[in-house]
Protein backbone atom coordinates (compact mmCIF):
# COMPACT_ATOMS: atom_id res chain seq x y z
CA UNK A 1 0.00 0.00 0.00
CA UNK A 2 1.45 3.35 -1.01
CA UNK A 3 1.99 6.26 1.32
CA UNK A 4 -0.95 8.61 1.84
CA UNK A 5 -0.40 12.04 0.29
CA UNK A 6 0.64 14.66 2.81
CA UNK A 7 -1.77 17.50 3.51
CA UNK A 8 -0.49 20.74 2.06
CA UNK A 9 -0.40 24.00 3.99
CA UNK A 10 -3.31 25.30 1.92
CA UNK A 11 -5.63 22.48 2.97
CA UNK A 12 -7.81 22.12 6.05
CA UNK A 13 -9.65 19.10 7.29
CA UNK A 14 -13.38 19.46 7.84
CA UNK A 15 -12.80 19.13 11.59
CA UNK A 16 -10.51 22.16 11.53
CA UNK A 17 -13.27 24.18 9.86
CA UNK A 18 -15.68 23.57 12.75
CA UNK A 19 -14.71 26.82 14.57
CA UNK A 20 -15.45 28.89 11.45
CA UNK A 21 -18.70 26.99 11.02
CA UNK A 22 -19.68 27.93 14.57
CA UNK A 23 -18.86 31.57 13.85
CA UNK A 24 -21.00 31.52 10.70
CA UNK A 25 -23.82 29.89 12.69
CA UNK A 26 -23.50 32.68 15.28
CA UNK A 27 -23.78 35.29 12.51
CA UNK A 28 -26.91 33.58 11.20
CA UNK A 29 -28.35 33.57 14.73
CA UNK A 30 -27.66 37.30 15.15
CA UNK A 31 -29.19 38.20 11.79
CA UNK A 32 -32.22 36.02 12.51
CA UNK A 33 -32.60 37.72 15.90
CA UNK A 34 -32.95 41.07 14.12
CA UNK A 35 -35.54 39.58 11.77
CA UNK A 36 -37.66 38.19 14.60
CA UNK A 37 -37.27 41.44 16.50
CA UNK A 38 -38.72 43.32 13.52
CA UNK A 39 -41.59 40.83 13.43
CA UNK A 40 -42.29 41.31 17.15
CA UNK A 41 -41.23 37.83 18.29
CA UNK A 42 -39.00 39.24 21.00
CA UNK A 43 -38.64 36.12 23.13
CA UNK A 44 -37.23 34.10 20.25
CA UNK A 45 -35.07 37.03 19.16
CA UNK A 46 -33.45 37.26 22.60
CA UNK A 47 -33.02 33.49 22.70
CA UNK A 48 -31.10 33.70 19.43
CA UNK A 49 -28.79 36.34 20.93
CA UNK A 50 -28.09 33.98 23.83
CA UNK A 51 -27.37 31.17 21.35
CA UNK A 52 -24.98 33.47 19.47
CA UNK A 53 -23.20 34.16 22.75
CA UNK A 54 -22.79 30.47 23.45
CA UNK A 55 -21.43 29.85 19.95
CA UNK A 56 -19.05 32.79 20.39
CA UNK A 57 -17.71 31.18 23.55
CA UNK A 58 -17.09 27.90 21.73
CA UNK A 59 -15.53 28.87 18.41
CA UNK A 60 -12.28 30.37 19.70
CA UNK A 61 -11.65 27.58 22.17
CA UNK A 62 -12.28 24.93 19.55
CA UNK A 63 -9.92 26.71 17.15
CA UNK A 64 -7.13 26.61 19.72
CA UNK A 65 -7.93 23.01 20.62
CA UNK A 66 -7.86 21.89 16.99
CA UNK A 67 -4.86 24.03 16.07
CA UNK A 68 -6.85 25.83 13.37
CA UNK A 69 -6.28 29.43 14.50
CA UNK A 70 -6.04 31.77 11.54
CA UNK A 71 -6.05 35.48 10.79
CA UNK A 72 -9.24 35.03 8.77
CA UNK A 73 -10.94 33.23 11.64
CA UNK A 74 -9.98 36.02 14.04
CA UNK A 75 -11.36 38.72 11.74
CA UNK A 76 -14.52 36.70 11.11
CA UNK A 77 -15.02 36.29 14.85
CA UNK A 78 -14.59 40.03 15.41
CA UNK A 79 -17.17 40.87 12.73
CA UNK A 80 -19.56 38.33 14.24
CA UNK A 81 -19.10 39.92 17.67
CA UNK A 82 -20.02 43.34 16.31
CA UNK A 83 -23.16 42.03 14.65
CA UNK A 84 -24.30 39.77 17.48
CA UNK A 85 -23.39 41.97 20.44
CA UNK A 86 -23.14 45.51 19.07
CA UNK A 87 -25.96 45.67 16.52
CA UNK A 88 -28.61 43.02 17.21
CA UNK A 89 -29.19 43.63 20.99
CA UNK A 90 -29.77 47.43 20.81
CA UNK A 91 -31.94 47.02 17.72
CA UNK A 92 -34.10 44.39 19.43
CA UNK A 93 -34.38 46.65 22.48
CA UNK A 94 -35.36 49.52 20.18
CA UNK A 95 -38.05 47.48 18.42
CA UNK A 96 -39.32 46.22 21.79
CA UNK A 97 -39.83 49.47 23.69
CA UNK A 98 -38.39 52.54 21.97
CA UNK A 99 -39.98 52.84 18.52
CA UNK A 100 -42.57 55.37 19.68
CA UNK A 101 -39.95 57.64 21.19
CA UNK A 102 -38.20 60.58 19.54
CA UNK A 103 -34.69 60.47 18.08
CA UNK A 104 -33.10 60.10 21.55
CA UNK A 105 -33.90 56.36 21.37
CA UNK A 106 -32.03 55.95 18.09
CA UNK A 107 -29.18 58.05 19.47
CA UNK A 108 -28.77 55.56 22.34
CA UNK A 109 -28.73 52.67 19.85
CA UNK A 110 -25.98 54.38 17.85
CA UNK A 111 -23.93 55.13 20.98
CA UNK A 112 -24.03 51.50 22.09
CA UNK A 113 -23.14 50.18 18.61
CA UNK A 114 -20.25 52.64 18.18
CA UNK A 115 -18.90 51.83 21.67
CA UNK A 116 -18.98 48.14 20.84
CA UNK A 117 -17.10 48.52 17.55
CA UNK A 118 -14.52 50.80 19.21
CA UNK A 119 -13.99 48.20 21.93
CA UNK A 120 -13.53 45.42 19.39
CA UNK A 121 -11.07 47.53 17.39
CA UNK A 122 -9.11 48.33 20.56
CA UNK A 123 -9.06 44.66 21.51
CA UNK A 124 -7.83 43.62 18.05
CA UNK A 125 -5.02 46.16 18.11
CA UNK A 126 -3.90 45.23 21.63
CA UNK A 127 -4.03 41.49 20.93
CA UNK A 128 -1.78 41.91 17.88
CA UNK A 129 0.65 44.17 19.72
CA UNK A 130 1.01 41.97 22.80
CA UNK A 131 1.51 38.54 21.28
CA UNK A 132 4.45 37.79 23.59
CA UNK A 133 2.85 39.15 26.76
CA UNK A 134 1.23 36.84 29.35
CA UNK A 135 -2.58 36.96 29.38
CA UNK A 136 -4.02 39.68 31.57
CA UNK A 137 -5.88 38.52 34.70
CA UNK A 138 -8.77 40.79 33.77
CA UNK A 139 -10.49 42.50 30.84
CA UNK A 140 -10.29 46.25 30.36
CA UNK A 141 -13.92 47.35 30.28
CA UNK A 142 -16.95 45.11 29.97
CA UNK A 143 -16.56 42.45 27.23
CA UNK A 144 -18.98 42.79 24.33
CA UNK A 145 -20.88 39.51 25.00
CA UNK A 146 -21.42 40.54 28.62
CA UNK A 147 -22.44 44.02 27.47
CA UNK A 148 -25.01 42.51 25.12
CA UNK A 149 -26.57 40.49 27.94
CA UNK A 150 -26.51 43.47 30.30
CA UNK A 151 -28.22 45.77 27.82
CA UNK A 152 -31.00 43.20 27.39
CA UNK A 153 -31.60 43.03 31.15
CA UNK A 154 -34.86 45.07 30.93
CA UNK A 155 -36.23 42.47 28.53
CA UNK A 156 -35.06 39.56 30.72
CA UNK A 157 -36.84 41.13 33.70
CA UNK A 158 -40.07 41.64 31.76
CA UNK A 159 -40.01 38.05 30.47
CA UNK A 160 -39.31 36.72 33.98
CA UNK A 161 -41.93 38.90 35.69
CA UNK A 162 -44.56 39.66 33.02
CA UNK A 163 -46.91 41.44 35.44
CA UNK A 164 -44.38 44.16 36.26
CA UNK A 165 -44.27 47.51 34.52
CA UNK A 166 -41.74 48.15 31.75
CA UNK A 167 -39.13 50.78 32.62
CA UNK A 168 -39.73 54.28 31.20
CA UNK A 169 -38.29 54.82 27.75
CA UNK A 170 -35.82 57.50 28.89
CA UNK A 171 -34.51 55.18 31.59
CA UNK A 172 -33.93 52.41 29.03
CA UNK A 173 -32.12 54.86 26.72
CA UNK A 174 -29.89 56.11 29.52
CA UNK A 175 -29.21 52.53 30.62
CA UNK A 176 -28.18 51.56 27.09
CA UNK A 177 -25.76 54.49 26.87
CA UNK A 178 -24.21 53.64 30.27
CA UNK A 179 -23.63 50.02 29.28
CA UNK A 180 -22.11 51.19 25.99
CA UNK A 181 -19.69 53.48 27.83
CA UNK A 182 -18.71 50.61 30.13
CA UNK A 183 -17.62 48.68 27.03
CA UNK A 184 -14.95 51.27 26.25
CA UNK A 185 -14.13 52.15 29.86
CA UNK A 186 -10.87 51.33 31.64
CA UNK A 187 -12.71 49.47 34.42
CA UNK A 188 -11.02 46.09 35.11
CA UNK A 189 -13.56 43.29 34.85
CA UNK A 190 -13.30 39.62 35.68
CA UNK A 191 -11.79 37.33 33.05
CA UNK A 192 -12.67 33.66 33.47
CA UNK A 193 -10.01 32.76 30.89
CA UNK A 194 -7.21 33.24 33.41
CA UNK A 195 -9.08 32.18 36.55
CA UNK A 196 -7.41 29.29 38.33
CA UNK A 197 -9.31 26.75 40.44
CA UNK A 198 -7.45 24.70 43.03
CA UNK A 199 -7.81 20.93 42.99
CA UNK A 200 -9.52 21.10 46.37
CA UNK A 201 -12.24 23.42 45.01
CA UNK A 202 -12.80 21.80 41.61
CA UNK A 203 -15.71 19.70 42.89
CA UNK A 204 -17.48 22.79 44.23
CA UNK A 205 -16.88 24.61 40.97
CA UNK A 206 -18.37 21.74 38.94
CA UNK A 207 -21.39 21.54 41.23
CA UNK A 208 -21.87 25.29 40.84
CA UNK A 209 -21.75 25.01 37.05
CA UNK A 210 -24.32 22.19 37.18
CA UNK A 211 -26.63 24.27 39.38
CA UNK A 212 -26.39 27.29 37.06
CA UNK A 213 -26.96 25.13 33.98
CA UNK A 214 -30.02 23.51 35.57
CA UNK A 215 -31.35 26.94 36.57
CA UNK A 216 -30.89 28.28 33.04
CA UNK A 217 -32.72 25.31 31.55
CA UNK A 218 -35.55 25.51 34.10
CA UNK A 219 -35.91 29.23 34.87
CA UNK A 220 -34.05 30.83 31.99
CA UNK A 221 -35.19 34.46 32.32
CA UNK A 222 -35.03 34.62 36.10
CA UNK A 223 -31.57 33.06 36.04
CA UNK A 224 -30.35 35.53 33.42
CA UNK A 225 -31.66 38.40 35.55
CA UNK A 226 -29.78 37.08 38.59
CA UNK A 227 -26.57 36.53 36.59
CA UNK A 228 -26.73 40.01 35.09
CA UNK A 229 -27.29 41.62 38.49
CA UNK A 230 -24.42 39.62 39.99
CA UNK A 231 -22.14 40.70 37.15
CA UNK A 232 -23.18 44.33 37.65
CA UNK A 233 -22.19 44.05 41.32
CA UNK A 234 -18.74 42.80 40.24
CA UNK A 235 -18.40 45.70 37.76
CA UNK A 236 -19.44 48.26 40.39
CA UNK A 237 -16.95 46.77 42.84
CA UNK A 238 -14.19 47.10 40.25
CA UNK A 239 -15.32 50.63 39.35
CA UNK A 240 -15.16 51.96 42.91
CA UNK A 241 -12.18 49.97 44.19
CA UNK A 242 -10.01 49.57 41.08
CA UNK A 243 -9.74 45.85 41.86
CA UNK A 244 -11.25 42.76 40.32
CA UNK A 245 -12.81 40.51 43.01
CA UNK A 246 -10.51 37.54 43.54
CA UNK A 247 -7.40 39.24 42.17
CA UNK A 248 -4.78 41.31 43.88
CA UNK A 249 -3.11 44.39 42.55
CA UNK A 250 -4.35 47.62 41.07
CA UNK A 251 -5.42 47.84 37.46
Amino acid sequence: MGDLPEKTKGEFSLVQLIPNMLTIAAICAGLSAIRYGVQGNFVFAVQLIVVAGVLDGLDGRMARLLGSDSAMGAELDSLADFLNFGVAPPLILYFWALQDMNSAAWFSVLVFAVCCVVRLARFNVSSKAETDQPPSPHFTGVPSPAGALLVLLPMFATFAFPNTLVLPELVICAYMVVIGLLLISRVPTWSFKTTKVSRHNVKYYLVGVAVVAAAVLTYVWTTLVVLCLAYMVVVLWSLFTGRVPGFGGKS
